[in-house]
């Protein structure tokens, strides 16, 4: 399978490059900076560009069966409208080359996910990442209107751990606390689900 993946310098995103080269998938990284991918340069198919220009995601989309976004803000809790501009490039991009297949990357607690969140999650939620969160929402949104064969997938809080190889997925899960799931294992899922058409059109919640 042809993959394209924004943000796959990021540390969610080196997983799910690693994950899918292993498995013989052929991988296109669109990135601002090609050294950023380290020991993964040599084994992909490195296309440098910004991920919110529609011009360049276009050029990278295209002969791809499948566009998978990993983008994140890492430390930041500044969205500085890069999920909604990424999003618009994203969905233009596949049209124009026919590609009908997206898995994106968001956070639980985002949108409609709010009102299922702990008492201790919208807290978080609603103050600290109350920017960050606005606007993924409008991003997620707008990919579920796209007409696409979408996957909007929604962890917990991201830690940096190994992966368990076992984790809970589902269109809604009950909540306590503030549960986490590690990068590896996230990676894992999108790269699952972008070979599969079990969470086409669904938003799933996962966590450990």
């Amino acid at each position: 399978m042809k993959l394209l993946v924004l943000g796959a310098t990021g540390p969610t995103g080196r997983h799910l490059v690693d994950l899918a080269v292993r498995s013989g998938d052929s991988v296109t990284a669109l990135v601002r900076n090609p050294a950023g991918l380290g020991d993964l340069a040599d084994r992909v198919t490195a296309v440098t560009g910004d991920a919110t220009s529609p011009r360049d995601v276009s050029a990278a989309a295209a002969g791809h069966d499948v566009i998978v976004s990993a983008l994140g803000r890492g430390n930041s809790v500044r969205a500085d409208g890069l999920f909604t501009r990424a999003s618009e490039a994203v969905i233009g991009a596949a049209r124009d080359n026919g590609v009908s297949r997206l898995v994106w990357l968001s956070s639980f607690g985002v949108g409609h996910t709010f009102a299922w969140s702990s008492t201790a999650q919208k807290l978080i939620y609603s103050t600290l990442l109350r920017s960050l969160y606005a606007d993924k929402a409008i991003a997620d949104e707008r990919i579920r209107v796209s007409g696409l064969d979408w996957t909007v997938v929604l962890p917990t809080k991201l830690t940096h751990g190994p992966a368990k190889g076992a984790f809970l997925a589902d269109d809604r899960l009950p909540m306590k606390g503030n549960p986490s799931i590690s990068r590896a294992d996230v990676a894992a899922f999108m790269h699952r689900a972008a070979h599969g058409g079990e969470w086409i059109h669904r938003s799933p919640v996962i966590t450990d």
